[in-house]
Parts: C-alpha cells; sequence; structure tokens
C-alpha cells in the first residue's frame, strides 16, 4: 500500500535536501497525518527542517484528532547541522509526549533508527519493524569498545531481536508496502483519537453460539499446559484476534479481538509458556496494554490461568515488585469496562494483579472447576499439614493422607462456587456459555463512564 504525502513542512532552502515527506492522508478511508523520514542527503538524518516538518505534522494530527503514521529510516541526528539537530528530534519527542493519549500513535521502521530518535519507538503506541530494519541507541562501534565484544547491528538492534527481547515491536513485517498494511491493520482497532469510540463492524457470527471447542481445550489436570488463545478464538468473534507483541514475554497474551463487531482488548496467562506464570516482562506488557486500551475507550477482557508470580532471585533483584505494581497500578486506574473469566487456576498475588474483584474490575465469572486460592493445593498442603505429615512414616500412607488433605483443601477453600459465595465471583458459568455470558456482561456495561474529577495524571510505578 502506496502512502501519499501533501508537503506540510516549513519552508526549506533549495540547496539542502530534506529526508522527510509529511503530509494528511488517508488509510483504509480513516484520515491520517502522515509521514515519512528517509533517504536525503544523509540517510534520513535529521536536522532542524526536518525537525520542524515532523513537529507540525504531529501537532496538526492533535488539533485535528487523527491519528499519527510515521514511516522511519534514520540515522539519528544530522552532525552537519550540530547541536541544533539534537534540538530537532528533542521537540519531535515534546510532540510525540504531547499527543501521547490523545490520538494513536502508529510508527513503521524500513530501516535504521538509531541513538536519540530510536527513543521516539518507546513512545509511540504500536511499532512495526522490516525485515531489514535495526535500532538501538549506542551502536556496535560504541558497544564492541566499552564491552570489549564485537557484535553487528542486526544483532544488537534487529527487528528479531526487539521482537522478541525488548517488545519495542508490536508485529514484523517483510518490507514497507506489508509493515503498512500491518499499521492499518491496527488502526482498524484503533479510534480516531481518545475523543472517540473504536469503529465497531458488522459481524456474522451470533453472539449467543456456544463456545464447544474451548471447553475441550482445558486440560483438568492444573499443570497440563495448552494454548490460550484458541480458547479466546472460540470466545471472541471468528477470525477477529490480532496479537501484538506476540513473541515477547510469550507466557501472557495480549491482543485486540471483536465480540459482536466491538473492539475488546484481551489479556491472557498463556499455559504454555512458563506455566502462564507473571514475571517481570509479562508484567510489563500487559500493564502497558492495559493503559494502552483504557486511554481509547477499549473494554478489557482478561482470561486467568496463572499459578502465581514467577519466583527467582534474579527477578526480585532486577525490580519484580516495582514490575508487578506496574500491572496492578494499571487496572486499579483503568476506568474502561472491564470483564474477567477464571478459566481454571488463579493463585495468590498473581490472581489479584489479574483483574480480580479486589482490584476494581466490572464482572468476574469463572468456570465450575476453576480453582481460586492464596495457594493450590499441593503447596497448602506442604505448609499446613507439614508437621503431621511428617509424623507418618509409612510412605504409602503419607503419600495417601496427602491426596485426602488436598482435596480437602481443594473443596472448602479453593472453588469458583466458595469465591462466588463470598462475593469475589459475580457468577459461576459453564465452559459452553462464555461466550454469550460474556458478551451480555460487556452490553450491561457498555455505557460505563469515567465520572472522577480531573487531576493531575498518576505516578505509574515504571
Amino acid at each position: 500500500m502506496a502512502l501519499a504525502f501533501d508537503d506540510l513542512g516549513a519552508p526549506i532552502s533549495r540547496d539542502r535536501g530534506t529526508a522527510v515527506e509529511a503530509g494528511l492522508g488517508e488509510l483504509a478511508g480513516r484520515p491520517v497525518a502522515m509521514f515519512r523520514l528517509a533517504g536525503g542527503r544523509h540517510r534520513g538524518s535529521i536536522g532542524p527542517a526536518d525537525g520542524a516538518t515532523i513537529t507540525r505534522c504531529i501537532r496538526q494530527a492533535v488539533e485535528l484528532g487523527i491519528p499519527v503514521v510515521g514511516i522511519l529510516s534514520t540515522s539519528g541526528a544530522d552532525i552537519h547541522e550540530g547541536v541544533a539537530s539534537l534540538h530537532a528530534w528533542g521537540r519531535i519527542a515534546r510532540a510525540v509526549a504531547d499527543a501521547s493519549g490523545v490520538v494513536p500513535i502508529l510508527f513503521a521502521v524500513t530501516g535504521p533508527c538509531l541513538s536519540g530518535p530510536a527513543l521516539l519507538l518507546g513512545m509511540a503506541d504500536h511499532v512495526v519493524m522490516t525485515a531489514e530494519a535495526y535500532a538501538f541507541v549506542s551502536g556496535p562501534d560504541a558497544v564492541t569498545e566499552f564491552t570489549g565484544v564485537p557484535i553487528g547491528a542486526t544483532k544488537l538492534g534487529g527487528a528479531f531481536v526487539h521482537d522478541h527481547h525488548s517488545g519495542i515491536a508490536d508485529l514484523s513485517a517483510v518490507d514497507e508496502a506489508d509493515a503498512v498494511a500491518a499499521l492499518t491493520e491496527l488502526l482498524s482497532y484503533l479510534p480516531q483519537s481518545a475523543a472517540d469510540e473504536p469503529p465497531r463492524l458488522p459481524v456474522s457470527d451470533p453472539l449467543d453460539r456456544d463456545c464447544e471447542i474451548a471447553p475441550t481445550l482445558v486440560p483438568a489436570r492444573p499443570t497440563a499446559s495448552y494454548d490460550v488463545r484458541e480458547v479466546v478464538g472460540d470466545v471472541l468473534d471468528d477470525d477477529s484476534i490480532l496479537e501484538v507483541r506476540p513473541h515477547y514475554a510469550p507466557n501472557l497474551v495480549t491482543a485486540y479481538g471483536r465480540l459482536g463487531g466491538r473492539v475488546v482488548g484481551v489479556i491472557a496467562n498463556q499455559p504454555q509458556m512458563r506455566a502462564g506464570t507473571l514475571d517481570i516482562e509479562a508484567s510489563r506488557k500487559a500493564a502497558r496494554f492495559v493503559q494502552h486500551c483504557d486511554t481509547f475507550n477499549i473494554p478489557i477482557l482478561t482470561f486467568v490461568d496463572t499459578p502465581g508470580f514467577e519466583p527467582g532471585r534474579d527477578l526480585e533483584w532486577r525490580g519484580m515488585i516495582r514490575h508487578g505494581a506496574e500491572l496492578v497500578h494499571a487496572y486499579c486506574r483503568a476506568t474502561v469496562p472491564r470483564i474477567c473469566v477464571v478459566l481454571r487456576k488463579a493463585y495468590g498475588g498473581a490472581y489479584i494483579v489479574m483483574d480480580s474483584k479486589g482490584v476494581g474490575n466490572d464482572i468476574c465469572l469463572a468456570w465450575p472447576t476453576a480453582e481460586i486460592a492464596v495457594l493450590g493445593a499441593p503447596p497448602a498442603v506442604r505448609i499446613l499439614f507439614r508437621r503431621r505429615l511428617d509424623a507418618i512414616d509409612d510412605a504409602d500412607e503419607r503419600a495417601r493422607e496427602t491426596v485426602r488433605l488436598e482435596d480437602d483443601y481443594t473443596t472448602k477453600f479453593a472453588t469458583a462456587l466458595i469465591a462466588a459465595e463470598r462475593g469475589l465471583v459475580d457468577d459461576v458459568v459453564a465452559p459452553i456459555d462464555t461466550r454469550r455470558r460474556v458478551a451480555e456482561a460487556l452490553d450491561g456495561i457498555r455505557t460505563k463512564r469515567d465520572r472522577s474529577e480531573p487531576r493531575r495524571h498518576s505516578n505509574s510505578p515504571l
């Protein structure tokens, strides 16, 4: 898909080439403000005039209430223009910050994105990277000089790195045309601005149909794995799911989808990876997506099946507390409609931060076989009845007593019915009824609005 540009730039002298094209246009019939930073005399380097053009484009997007779409292939600030080039991309960053949370900001990287301008990628709502793209703040030469370890541009900051390890890339693409197609698909789930609702599409998938696939996918055994994306796909409209950041922190799924044609944001534990535990990357990934959905009026649908936070010394030293707090903070602050479905396991603090009733979800549903507790039965029994079990000399008898105590603990403390009796679950639903019950719940709270008094932004634990 080609992009056409009308000049929005400030006057530029004829004897100096510019690396920027910018203008107003359309993507799939949606008005957008577009710019392409590429080429020019110094491979897309940003000079003062280039910065002014991009800044004006972004600010006009805010004024018009339309998304920003940028195509980037830049070698960084133009050293030929001196320190003024640094301030040029700094002004772009200020414009992006001012636009953040007001209009969607979508970037595609089709070549290098180096030094300071690479930071703009972290400020965007979504980033698509092509196979030839790479981005980093400090280049291979600097890294090699500092560490003594030779490294190339692709290995340092190529598309695979940002797709799998840093989480900068939401989606990957083959080339620029494919990247623009990906941006177009992302845009189909987003409103024009934070003042609007996401587009609702006609759908042929009946809202009252049975979920016949989902019940067969979730094993009864708590430790058995399955692909939660197939469960989500059975609940939502056919072929409506677009997963973002699929390879980064794959133990947690973030995706757009539709239910009755209405856009929803999906967050789900993935038992297929790391047993669905929450670690630092998963917490940050989910927190960012929750905040994004809340900004752009997208209801949040959370599917829970987690044994807890992943344990580990390295995780604790790297700030599991702080990053776990990002997720609970994002959910607690979210004001869009929020529905939680507990599929199987919901244990400990990880259950609470996955949009439990305690942090303010609107409706919590659970499957009849779901287990909701401080701990799963085996570790709980080991803690509660260690002395009794240690006093049993016969190994077979000890094993039988352990099983009996685990069954008794589950029955008394960990069932969905117990949670429902305590008001922690709004309803226990048959798996086959999940789609229609979620649809009914979403329809019932669709008019939810934030009625709080305007205030300064909260201090998110970033």
